[in-house]
């Protein structure tokens, strides 16, 4: 057995995850969780609160927390109901998105969303500090642009991170919603999601997810093609 495959177990030894699409935006609404211990947070329940409590009982994890990447509707409209269900706190985003977690109903009723809450969390996520879950610890990278509190979390043990809606398999994130940036979107991934390492791999909020390698090579909005 190579050492890269006794790494790719070691790994997978350590941490579990799955992936629930919620919402009409199929946004990736993704459990992680511990695994030795079984302790899990859901990232971004964007709604159908009801289908991502039956995965958390499917998966057989006991979830602590729940991580938002950013404040869009998609990400948030059921983390107010989720963490009544759980109780549990809510941690993130970063707190320039003050202002989409306080228009959460508003924003929700744009699109026929129903149930969602306005909220705080009872954790704003900065550059620099650190959440975890278990023996998984994750650090805290912001990357604004999509919108203004879009945060980042990264896994350096796992060579993992999940970076939301800033960047996605082949294209980035929109930067057309209030708070956007394109420009600003672009240099968050280029000093702060790049320098990772290309062996680092992601999910993101919406589709497959891919490495920092591969979309360095191929993504034409960081290849300059777009």
């Amino acid at each position: 057995m190579t050492e890269q495959n006794d790494t790719q177990e070691s790994r997978q030894a350590k941490a579990g995850a799955i992936i629930v699409p919620v919402t009409l935006f199929e946004q990736n609404c993704t459990i992680i969780w511990d695994e030795p211990s079984k302790k899990a947070v859901v990232i971004d329940p964007g709604g159908d609160v009801p289908k991502i409590l039956d995965a958390i009982k499917q998966t057989g994890v006991t979830v602590e927390k729940i991580w938002l990447t950013h404040g869009h509707i998609d990400h948030v409209g059921g983390a107010a109901e989720l963490r009544d269900a759980l109780k549990v706190p809510i941690e993130g985003p970063h707190v320039a998105d003050k202002f989409l977690l306080d228009n959460v109903v508003a924003s929700g009723a744009r699109f026929g969303m129903t149930g969602g809450r306005d909220f705080t969390p009872d954790r704003w996520l900065d550059e620099g500090e650190r959440v975890s879950i278990g023996d998984l610890h994750f650090d805290i990278l912001h990357c604004p642009g999509h919108s203004p509190g879009s945060v980042v979390f990264f896994n350096k043990d796992l060579r993992f991170a999940h970076v939301g809606d800033v960047l996605f398999a082949g294209s980035v994130g929109r930067t057309d919603l209030p708070g956007g940036s394109h420009a600003t979107l672009i240099d968050s991934i280029k000093t702060k999601l790049l320098p990772l390492g290309d062996d680092v791999g992601f999910i993101c909020g919406h589709g497959a997810g891919s490495s920092i390698g591969q979309e360095r090579m191929t993504n034409p909005f960081i290849t300059g093609e777009m």
